[in-house]
């Protein structure tokens, strides 16, 4: 059974940044800034 303080909770929103979840100095940050990723826009273009 759920009590009414379980039912206010799941009620409850929480909006999270996940860029703020990712350290600054992690790898996939490092990768991001080295790749030039624009070319990837032309290959899912709808043709």
């Amino acid at each position: 059974m759920i009590t009414e303080q379980n039912e206010k909770a799941r009620k409850q929103i929480e909006f999270v940044c996940t860029d703020d979840l990712v350290p600054q100095d992690h790898l996939l940050r490092i990768i991001d800034k080295a790749i030039d990723w624009s070319f990837i826009y032309d290959l899912v273009r709808d043709k």
